[in-house]
């Protein structure tokens, strides 16, 4: 007895449209917390749901960018007090 449904294209493009999404808001929280974790994971997600073919291009391309950012502020970090954590 199979309770499932088959997986359909539409599927595919939802799964694809919520890794933009989770980019973004990884992408996002990285910023602030974690970014050595944070930065590289909306990375992935950011290019998975842009080779998937998301119908959210621009939020994929904001969680790539603020992916970037993160390893960006993580280096600036390291540079300036030679240390992995942030210190306030």
């Amino acid at each position: 007895m199979h309770l499932t449904a088959p997986a359909t294209r539409r599927t595919g493009a939802r799964d694809a449209d919520g890794m933009a999404v989770a980019s973004f808001i990884l992408g996002l929280l990285g910023l602030l917390v974690l970014n050595v974790f944070l930065g590289p994971v909306a990375i992935v997600l950011a290019a998975a749901a842009l080779w998937r073919g998301t119908a959210r291009r621009g939020r994929a391309y904001l969680g790539l960018a603020l992916g970037v950012a993160d390893l960006l502020v993580l280096a600036a970090f390291m540079q300036a007090d030679s240390t992995i954590s942030w210190s306030f």
